[in-house]
């Protein structure tokens, strides 16, 4: 039976307690500066799917009834929120129950003393949204007055926009609950209890036939540890979870069901490793827009889609750019193997009381989002937005940063925390760094010379009359070598064609140097007026001229000694045979053997399809992590056409195809500047 309500689904299954539970999503009213509506929960005022679509609208009452069900009892009654921006006070019968600050983390208030188990309640929530964002984390939602990237942000997203619920639980529950699995052998449990006695109460963790019984202390802290026999680990080719039960004794039990993995991610000099094997990123950028429903998926299916698309694509990390996204995408991240990278909404002014919002997301990001093993890194801040892009020349931002860091690690010491990604790094565990060049050799020559150290510097177009070069490191103290260093923001072309074309030259590029442990592509999806991704913003394909994405993100690829000239014409048509040379980057844990073949083929062809071999390579081996050495082929040029594709492929020892690229021959011409103006 299909629910006719909206998001449906129970929020939280990687904290499931959804035994006991009532969706309050649906019709709610809204009084607002524009009169009585009808509002749609759980989606944001300004979006069609809410049914008011009104844009700057700074506050709004909500207001509905609902009815504790009779069969919850004794049951202690909590009502969850998933998201309200940017502040909420929360009212049941009148009666203020609770209120809260930040427009991207999870709240919760216990409603026992003020709801009875059968009987139907008034629950009023008052939102303030400011249209002045810039000193309130808000990411990429638009500002009035603008913020100083306003290029790039979007419509806003203001009220109630992720699920309303109610939950029964024990007479004394855990209220937080932290499940690490770092030691690849167990698991590190704590957690804190509310309720009736949290003093008092035990905690037994369960898993399989294994319990324990959690250590208390008088604060209604708990902590435990919890081995597991014959540990099965949790990794993107094998993305295991354990399910621990965690009851808490009263009158009812609590119960709570999480979901865990065992796995570790550390860095060791300029490596990552996960669970002590080699991990290069191969990512892409993910902003969680919706055409009509804004940040706020419009169905579940809408929301697990993209990370299945990330996966099609070759990807194996996601970043969840500046936007804390709902449980229900993280926890299918740690069932398919995604990894992901998260960080929270940033302000876009640098004053002491914006960089204290900033760090009050903090602690609720890491309890609401810690046991997620897909997680792998913690973002903070981004390209210096709220710090004014000026961490070099302020101690004062620079300190901000360095002190995010430090608060960050003090929550949770089991992941790499970027604490600026971008540029101008005080204080990190990866020196990540954006760059976009639409110049194919300038983009080659500045990637030779940053993986050499040779190049700290590379050029920064922050608006279209602003143009600033930025480092690497934000201090000459920053250590030059000694931690992972990896790209976390490219892209070029602005046509569909063109950006297919980028991508496949520019992460050869990237795939050439061994010293970088990874990319993060610009972008999944189309948002708004940024048509920088791989799908559009409705997740249709564009028109690729051929190119297969999984090829160029694969574990294993190719890589040509060749700058291209443009677009559709890498070289001019060859009228002698074409020397090539040409190598395999390969990623994966053992060493790879075989031989590159070349066919030329049609214009725009996706594959060589049955085209005649026309070269084939001696052997060639690839260690993994290690650029293989050249291999030259001789391809003769073809014959009675204007132009053409030559595909390369690798194939193994089996003569199984393991890698894909191509070159595309045509006429390469001079630019048409017919017209242009002259200087008198």
């Amino acid at each position: 039976m299909t629910s006719a309500l909206p998001r449906a689904e129970y929020p939280r299954p990687d904290r499931d307690r959804s035994a006991s539970w009532l969706t309050l999503n649906g019709e709610w009213d809204l009084e607002s500066e524009a009169g009585s509506a009808t509002i749609v929960v759980p989606f944001a005022w300004e979006t069609a799917a809410s049914g008011v679509a009104r844009t700057w609208m700074e506050r709004g009452v909500y207001r509905r009834t609902a009815t504790v069900p009779a069969a919850w009892g004794e049951a202690r009654v909590v009502l969850c929120f998933g998201a309200v921006h940017h502040s909420a006070r929360v009212l049941v019968d009148g009666h203020e129950v609770g209120s809260h600050v930040g427009g991207y983390d999870s709240f919760e208030i216990d409603v026992t003393d003020h709801v009875r188990p059968g009987h139907a309640f008034e629950l009023v929530v008052e939102v303030v949204a400011p249209a002045d964002k810039r000193e309130i984390p808000h990411g990429k939602q638009r500002s009035i007055p603008r913020d100083d990237y306003d290029g790039v942000s979007f419509t806003p997203t203001s009220g109630i926009w992720q699920s309303v619920w109610l939950e029964a639980r024990g007479r004394t529950y855990l209220a937080e609950v932290a499940v690490r699995g770092d030691s690849l052998t167990g698991f590190a449990i704590s957690g804190r209890l509310a309720g009736d006695a949290p003093a008092s109460a035990s905690v037994v963790a369960r898993l399989g036939v294994t319990s324990v019984q959690l250590e208390r202390a008088d604060d209604g802290s708990v902590t435990g540890s919890l081995a597991v026999p014959e540990p099965r680990l949790w990794s993107p080719a094998d993305p295991f979870l354990y399910e621990i039960e965690l009851v808490t004794d009263g009158q009812p039990d609590d119960r709570v069901l999480v979901t865990a993995g065992l796995r570790r991610i550390e860095t060791r000099g300029e490596q990552l490793f996960l669970n002590g094997e080699r991990l290069y990123v191969r990512g892409v950028l993910d902003q969680g827009y919706w055409p009509g429903t804004g940040l706020t998926a419009p169905s579940e299916e809408a929301l697990l889609a993209d990370i299945d698309l990330a996966a099609e694509l070759g990807y194996n990390l996601v970043r969840k750019h500046i936007k804390l996204e709902e449980p229900r995408w993280l926890h299918h991240a740690d069932r398919v193997g995604m990894l992901v990278w998260a960080e929270p909404p940033a302000p876009s002014r640098f004053t002491p009381a914006a960089a204290d919002a900033f760090e009050a997301q903090l602690a609720p990001m890491v309890e609401r989002d810690g046991n997620h093993s897909s997680i792998v890194v913690w973002g903070l801040w981004n390209e210096e937005w709220g710090l004014d892009w000026d961490i070099p020349g302020s101690p004062d931002r620079a300190a901000a940063a360095a002190h995010s860091y430090d608060t960050l690690r003090a929550l949770d010491d089991t992941r790499p925390i970027v604490e600026n990604s971008g540029w101008s790094h005080v204080r990190t565990d990866l020196v990540d760094w954006h760059y976009y060049d639409e110049d194919p050799q300038r983009w080659a020559d500045n990637l030779a010379a940053m993986a050499t150290g040779a190049l700290e510097h590379f050029e920064v177009r922050l608006g279209p009359d602003f143009v600033v070069d930025k480092s690497l490191y934000g201090s000459a103290d920053h250590p030059r070598s000694g931690v992972p260093i990896l790209n976390s923001e490219y892209g070029a072309g602005f046509t569909s064609l063109e950006r297919a074309w980028s991508m496949r030259w520019q992460t050869q590029e990237l795939r050439r140097h061994d010293r970088f442990a990874g990319y993060v592509y610009t972008e999944l999806a189309d948002v708004e007026h940024e048509m920088a991704g791989v799908v559009d913003a409705d997740r249709r394909p564009k028109d690729r001229g051929g190119l297969v994405p999984a090829h160029v993100n694969a574990t294993t690829t190719l890589v040509v000694d060749l700058v291209p000239a443009h677009a559709g014409a890498d070289i001019p048509l060859p009228t002698e045979p074409l020397v090539l040379d040409v190598h395999v980057s390969h990623h994966g844990p053992s060493t790879v053997a075989g031989r590159v073949r070349a066919a030329w083929s049609t214009p725009g062809s996706p594959s060589p399809g049955g085209a005649e071999v026309v070269a084939e390579s001696d052997t060639v081996k690839a260690e993994p992590f290690v650029l293989s050495e050249a291999v030259t082929l001789r391809v003769p040029a073809p014959t009675g056409v204007p132009s053409a594709r030559l595909h390369l492929w690798f194939v193994d020892d089996a003569d199984a195809p393991q890698a894909w690229t191509y070159v595309d021959a045509a006429p390469i011409e001079a630019p048409n500047r017919r017209g242009a103006r002259t200087e008198r």
